[in-house]
């Protein structure tokens, strides 16, 4: 965390109402403490741009874009962007939406299915904004080819949770993927790395770089990793991943490190697993699916995940978010969940 050093106005009583999206101290426009949890969902993913947060959620198989000037009100002015098909590949269980600015246009890459549960038909695909406005229209490019023979294209394998980011000059796909199609979808879930030509073209077959196989990441009912997101610290670069059971108590999150500056990412070998980086509390459970960003002044860095709202099993999440520092190895610090109701400072240059 890069030190910074403000005044904090006089904190007032907090109040928390994620059910419209808000959560912060009560009081005037000036109020500069808020609480957990920030609005209800799950799979959150936050975009900064031109001074701007974008946030993406998906709501009965629709896609929505919701911008902010506040990080901790992320869904202030929404608008649906996409909604699913009546026929074709895509037409449910739209999921885990993401939003990326690349060669100057907007992308959002999701996961969706024709059918389920049970949910064996899942596909990762891409939408291209139409003009230079993320809440404006959308273009479907199709379905990621996530298979074992991109020549071909045959066999599309089950994929959720695409992300995408450039390395050098290289841009790359990671997501959660079975090792073939299955007919259960209690099927173990890995990760997996390709190249891309373009922002809708996966140009390589795909690699595995990650399995359930340390002894915090094995469920009691399905072994999985998923959820992988990208997050670059100087000359570091890591995957933030989830793991265990997303609807029970102890999801967490895992990470992977890059080796070294200039190491293949599509060499397995080049991927140093460590975690648990991020687990629940007895008053925080099932914390998982993160994205990061960062304050409105660029000094700070901020995570926003998910939570479940109680130790039962099933999938009644809301979102959260809280700063995070750095390691003197230079790995994340994300520290443990802030409790619910429990004043938090905003973000630095959000107090105005």
């Amino acid at each position: 965390m890069r030190p910074h050093l403000r005044v904090v106005l006089p904190l007032l009583a907090a109040c928390t109402n994620y059910s419209t999206g808000a959560a912060r101290a009560a009081g005037s426009a000036q109020d500069c403490r808020f609480a957990n949890p920030v609005a209800s969902g799950a799979d959150p993913w936050v975009a900064r741009h031109d001074g701007w947060y974008y946030f993406v959620q998906s709501k009965d198989d629709a896609i929505w874009v919701y911008k902010s000037d506040e990080l901790t009100q992320p869904t202030k002015h929404g608008v649906q962007v996409w909604a699913a098909p009546h026929n074709g590949w895509n037409r449910s269980n739209v999921w885990a939406p993401e939003l990326h600015y690349l060669d100057g246009q907007w992308y959002i890459y999701y996961a969706a299915g024709k059918s389920g549960p049970p949910f064996l038909y899942q596909r990762s695909g891409v939408l291209q904004s139409a003009g230079d406005d993320p809440q404006g229209r959308y273009i479907d490019k199709g379905m990621l080819y996530t298979g074992n023979d991109v020549r071909s294209g045959a066999e599309k394998i089950w994929a959720i949770d695409l992300t995408v980011t450039r390395l050098g000059s290289q841009l790359y796909a990671v997501w959660s993927g079975w090792e073939a199609n299955a007919a259960t979808d209690r099927t173990p879930q890995h990760l997996y790395i390709a190249r891309m030509s373009d922002p809708w073209t996966i140009s390589s077959n795909r690699v595995r770089i990650s399995s359930p196989t340390e002894s915090w990441e094995r469920g009691t009912e399905l072994d999985l990793n998923e959820g992988p997101e990208f997050l670059q610290h100087g000359a570091d670069v890591f995957i933030i991943y989830s793991t265990r059971e997303s609807w029970l108590k102890d999801y967490r999150l895992g990470q992977l490190k890059l080796k070294s500056t200039g190491a293949d990412p599509m060499d397995p070998g080049n991927w140093i697993k460590s975690g648990p980086v991020f687990t629940g509390t007895e008053l925080v459970s099932g914390v998982g699916h993160a994205s990061f960003t960062t304050s409105p002044d660029g000094t700070e860095d901020w995570i926003v995940y998910h939570s479940k709202v109680d130790t039962l099993p099933g999938w009644n999440r809301v979102i959260r978010m809280q700063q995070f520092g750095w390691r003197p190895d230079g790995a994340p610090d994300f520290g443990t969940p802030a409790p619910t109701g429990s004043p938090i400072r905003v973000p630095s240059g959000q107090c105005r």
